[in-house]
């Protein structure tokens, strides 16, 4: 009884590692953004135990650049980052998440200067060092010659001029900022005319055009924002188990729903077949192999020829057959014909006839013979069982007519 209770518990023991050693768990790091923040909780909270990926995230957050380091070096395993980062070749692209928008909103009671005035002598928030507004904005700066006429904080205490950040349309937030407005950087019409906004796109590839319409932030959107988006997306490092990724990418899917109620206009048009043709960095092998997972293998690729292929040659073997065929009938006429020929000149001795008129016929019948043989070198003839059956015939006829001619013979001496 000892044994069978020990074999049992040595069995249950390696099953349950068994469904361990079936689950993985991620280190996602901890964004800095309070909406990206509450989004990777939310992704974490919902990766439960019955999913075959689990998430946890890191005790610090981390800005995005610093995100990619802490990728880079192991310190984590994935994380939500800006696709305007620059490229990295230890970093790969599992899948985007969910857009955001470029939000540059200025203080209502400042000053009415618009366009690159609005940032001479302003105290600006832009994100933290290394977040993509961040960079974004430092871009624009120096294609502006701005220099150092404006002033970075990150304090909460202090209250910006003006505030440039990337974050999804969320108009419940509007609370938290009621002294501001959204500045747009050009109208509707604007897009696709070689306005300022284009060129932003042309020569930031990952941006695309999005006006953030009238009313979605209350006051502060009195008529239409253009503004830019880029896409959240989820980083790995490019040497993460490609088996892992690919469960990744299958539970998030799975939870669509559930992250779209929680989140409302963010998940619902995130696709099973996205796109990652705009991605910054490579995309992961396990990304590939999801987003290929339909495609047809090389033998379903090449089915379709391997099955006219087999065809043709089915076909063409099939009229190579029937071509022999045609031939062995062809060859069997030309043989029956010399069979006729044989046995009417054997017929023909039956009767009454002279020596002359027996040597005539055994003459024909070798004649037959020297023609069946020129026919068969020059392959009209087969030589098979027919040919064989007419040499017999013939060489037969032949004897006969030799000994015909010598009873002749004896008679009239």
């Amino acid at each position: 009884m000892r044994r069978l209770a020990a074999t049992s518990w040595l069995i249950g023991l390696f099953l349950l590692s068994a469904c361990d050693a079936g689950q993985h768990e991620l280190r996602l790091v901890t964004p800095v953004l309070p909406v990206d923040r509450a989004i990777a909780e939310d992704l974490s909270a919902l990766l439960d135990s019955e999913s075959t990926v689990q998430v946890a995230l890191t005790e610090s957050p981390l800005a995005e650049a610093a995100a990619l380091e802490a990728i880079a070096s192991g310190e984590a395993d994935i994380a939500l980052v800006s696709n305007d980062l620059p490229f990295r070749n230890d970093i790969a692209t599992v899948m985007p998440l969910y857009p955001t928008v470029l939000h540059i909103a200025s203080r209502i009671q400042g000053n009415s200067q618009t366009g690159p005035d609005m940032f001479r002598g302003a105290t600006v928030y832009a994100g933290p060092e290394g977040s993509a507004s961040r960079l974004v904005f430092e871009r624009f700066a120096d294609r502006l010659g701005l220099d150092d006429e404006y002033r970075y904080t990150t304090d909460d205490d202090e209250k910006p001029d003006v505030v440039i950040v990337f974050a999804p349309v969320a108009p419940e937030r509007v609370a938290e900022f009621p002294e501001f407005r959204l500045t747009s950087i050009g109208t509707p019409r604007d897009i696709g005319s070689g306005g300022i906004i284009d060129a932003a796109v042309m020569l930031n590839p990952h941006f695309r055009p999005f006006v953030i319409p009238v009313g979605t932030y209350g006051a502060a959107t009195p008529e239409p924002i253009v503004t830019i988006a880029v896409d959240k997306i989820l980083v790995a490092r490019a040497d993460l188990d490609s088996a892992v990724v690919y469960d990744l990418i299958n539970e998030i899917l799975r939870l669509r729903p559930a992250l779209a109620a929680k989140r409302p206009g963010q998940f619902q048009h995130l696709p099973d077949d996205f796109d990652t043709s705009r991605s910054t960095f490579i995309v992961h092998a396990g990304t590939q192999a999801y987003l290929q997972r339909s495609e047809p293998t090389i033998y379903e690729r090449y089915s379709g020829i391997a099955e006219v292929v087999v065809t043709l040659i089915v076909g063409l073997g099939s009229a190579l057959f029937a071509l022999f065929k045609i031939l062995q009938i062809r060859r069997k006429n030309r043989i029956d014909k010399f069979y006729s020929k044989t046995i009417s000149l054997q017929r023909s001795v039956d009767k009454p006839i002279t020596e002359q008129e027996l040597q005539r016929v055994i003459d024909e019948v070798r004649g037959l013979q020297t023609e069946a043989f020129d026919l068969l070198v020059d392959e009209k003839l087969a030589a098979d069982e027919s040919f064989r059956i007419f040499i017999t015939l013939s060489n037969d006829v032949l004897r006969q007519l030799g000994d015909a001619a010598s009873e002749l013979r004896m008679s009239d001496s």
